[in-house]
């Protein structure tokens, strides 16, 4: 069954009330939303997007039609979609990432595929071609799967825009290489998807994760200490909150002011056009002897030397812990059964740790049976976190 924003009717209704984007596993995570959304006017008319909140209290980003439209216009003239393209909804669209797909096509008039199907590489691979698939968003797990598998690209498809993470240029090369156009993007339930991605003539140079193209829409700029500052039309109008007593309140964002991100980033001018590299989330620098460090910039060395052993880049990571001396120590976590996993993992711990400074050194290494990881392919922080304590 056509999701309603496959409909006309969905963007252009005046007199539209709330959208509830529910996960179908989560679904009393929105008990109470509809009402409470039809209480207010700056509520009543959102499209609402579940996202992380403190102590799992539920969570709920709203963004304006207006808001979603204005993202997918500006995604659409940088990807340059036209009516002549087919997208490819392989994300769920309870994520902004799969919905916002939907506006684009409305804008466009682009048409789409959507597939519920479990995820599979050589069947997502069949599926493009069979519906002449031009345009694909995708996770960077997916695209993983994809290059691990050797699956070749189909002729038609000319550019997938990768999300919920940061692809390494080692294996968006690979990609690359398999006919795979993946270009990397930054974005945000907040900012209904992408702030920045990659732009199409980088499918001709080569993949650069860390030059990205800010979309049209957006007013960027960063705080002292480095974080993202962002305003636009496209921004979210705020969020819904539930209570601990079942009650719910709104939150808004100010459009005047924008909206300041947990993100560091770096931000310049080229020319006329305005470019971003992600840095880190700000949960993602620990201090390690009074150093700060950041733990993406490790993890992407991590996969270089994992792709150097042939091993899955998804069968280890780094995962910081308090440490009295050094503020903090960073282990290395490694999928394993017994002694010779184990071993493995030290001779790849000291592989790591050769030509690099002391604080960014691996202390330890965890065997965890497997890596806690969302649907999505992405490491589960919250079930990491319980693991990691349950075993140290």
């Amino acid at each position: 069954m056509l999701p309603p924003a496959a409909h006309p009717d969905f963007w252009k209704d005046e007199n539209a009330t709330a959208y509830i984007a529910t996960n179908p596993h989560r679904v009393e995570d929105a008990v109470g939303l509809v009402e409470f959304a039809a209480q207010a006017e700056e509520t009543r008319a959102l499209i609402y997007f579940q996202t992380s909140g403190s102590e799992g209290v539920p969570k709920w980003v709203g963004l304006a039609r207006r808001a979603m439209q204005a993202s997918a216009r500006a995604v659409n003239a940088h990807l340059e979609c036209t009516a002549a393209d087919r997208w490819l909804i392989a994300l769920p669209l309870h994520h902004v990432g799969g919905f916002s797909i939907l506006a684009r096509c409305y804008e466009s008039g682009a048409s789409f595929f959507h597939t519920e199907e479990k995820w599979d590489a050589a069947a997502f691979a069949s599926l493009c071609a069979a519906q002449e698939i031009t345009l694909a968003s995708l996770v960077p797990a997916q695209v993983y799967d994809l290059v691990q598998s050797k699956v070749e690209a189909p002729s038609r498809m000319r550019a997938i825009v990768v999300g919920g993470g940061g692809l390494s240029k080692e294996l968006g090369i690979r990609a690359l290489e398999l006919g795979w156009p993946v270009l990397q993007s930054y974005g945000m339930t907040e900012t209904a998807s992408q702030v920045a991605t990659e732009p199409l003539e980088h499918l001709r140079a080569g993949y650069d994760p860390e030059c990205l193209e800010v979309l049209p829409c957006w007013n960027v700029d960063t705080t002292p200490e480095g974080a993202l500052m962002v305003r636009g039309m496209a921004l979210a109008s705020g969020y819904a909150i539930r209570n601990a007593d079942a009650t719910w309140h709104w939150q808004a964002i100010d459009a005047d002011a924008g909206f300041t991100a947990r993100d560091r980033v770096q931000v310049w001018w080229h020319g006329t056009r305005r470019f971003l590299r992600f840095v880190g989330r700000e949960s993602s620098f620990v201090k390690v002897l009074g150093e700060l460090v950041s733990l993406p910039a490790l993890q992407r060395r991590l996969e270089r030397v994992l792709i150097g052993e042939g091993i899955d880049l998804r069968a280890a990571l780094i995962w910081p812990v308090p440490d009295t001396r050094k503020d903090t120590r960073l282990l290395l976590v490694g999928e394993g059964q017994d002694k010779h996993d184990a071993a493995r993992l030290e001779n790849l711990r000291a592989r790591f740790n050769l030509d690099v400074p002391g604080y960014e050194r691996l202390d330890a290494v965890l065997v965890v049976p497997a890596i806690p990881r969302t649907p999505l392919g992405k490491v589960d922080a919250r079930g990491m976190a319980e693991l990691v304590r349950k075993l140290l």
